[in-house]
């Protein structure tokens, strides 16, 4: 399949590269079929988790624990069942981040920023994802100490 993306420029996507979203992202349910997409020949910090039902959406993703979070939460049966979980190791959690802009109110608000509290889940093996919104009181959200 060939896409035309105007963050990459046009690529062939393998129908085994593509991630099915039942339910799509909250604000774009009609994006049902993602990919991610990477810079060749390095390895990759941040993904774009690329829109293949309209290659003008893509977001940039990467994993908490590159950010120095580590994110704790519970899916329930049904979200489960979906993503196709036999084991909570078969699924990855990724963050969207994205960039603010430089003229921002304050240095302290420059930089990047990461929806923690929306990440996306993904069974790999299946590629079925999914964006989980959840709520403070059932999250738990810790922080490593760089360096």
């Amino acid at each position: 399949m060939q896409i035309k993306s105007p963050m990459f420029g046009s690529a062939d996507i393998a129908e085994d590269k593509i991630i099915e979203f039942p339910m799509g992202l909250p604000g774009f349910e009609e994006c049902r079929r993602w990919t991610l997409v990477h810079e060749a020949g390095r390895e990759p910090d941040v993904f774009l988790l690329q829109s293949v039902d309209d290659p003008q959406v893509g977001f940039s993703i990467t994993m908490p624990a590159l950010l120095g979070v580590n994110l704790e939460f519970t899916l329930s049966d049904q979200e489960a069942a979906m993503l196709k979980l036999a084991s909570p190791a078969d699924a990855v959690v990724a963050v969207i981040v994205r960039k603010e802009d430089v003229d921002a109110a304050s240095p302290a608000s420059a930089g990047l920023r990461a929806n923690f509290v929306a990440p996306l889940v993904i069974n790999v093996g299946e590629r079925i994802g999914m964006q989980k919104v959840i709520n403070r009181l059932g999250c738990e959200i810790t922080l490593r100490a760089q360096g």
